[in-house]
């Protein structure tokens, strides 16, 4: 059974910083894209970034791209996302996602990926 658990929400300063993982268990993560997606209060669960399963190309929405960055460690079946200059729109429930082994496609749609995490709450204060 694959599951993936994200951790690392919190409350945080305008400008302040915070680190998401998500772990994976139940299979590797070797060979799978992955990303990570918003959800706030009566919106729409939104794209925020994607990994290949290279590691090597990084995808970011418009909205995040400078200030958050999106990395893996497939040896601990982990993969990070690192936010920094925080701002108020950025409160929301962050989720990881895995896409199907091998996609080369970067996937901006909730509805490409395979599995998800129960997400992580990130709330910005002024």
């Amino acid at each position: 059974q694959v599951q993936l658990v994200e951790s690392g929400g919190g409350l945080v300063q305008a400008g302040g910083s915070l680190r998401l993982s998500c772990a994976t268990s139940g299979r590797t993560i070797f060979g799978y894209p992955m990303a990570w997606f918003r959800q706030a209060p009566g919106k729409e669960r939104e794209f925020v970034s994607h990994i290949a399963w290279r590691g090597g190309n990084t995808y970011y929405a418009d909205s995040v791209k400078g200030r958050f960055t999106i990395s893996r460690d497939n040896a601990k079946n982990t993969v990070y996302l690192q936010m920094n200059s925080l701002k108020l729109e950025d409160t929301a429930n962050y989720y990881c996602a895995s896409d199907r082994r091998f996609s080369q496609s970067v996937n901006v749609v909730p509805t490409a990926y395979e599995y998800w995490g129960q997400g992580t709450q990130v709330t910005v204060s002024s």
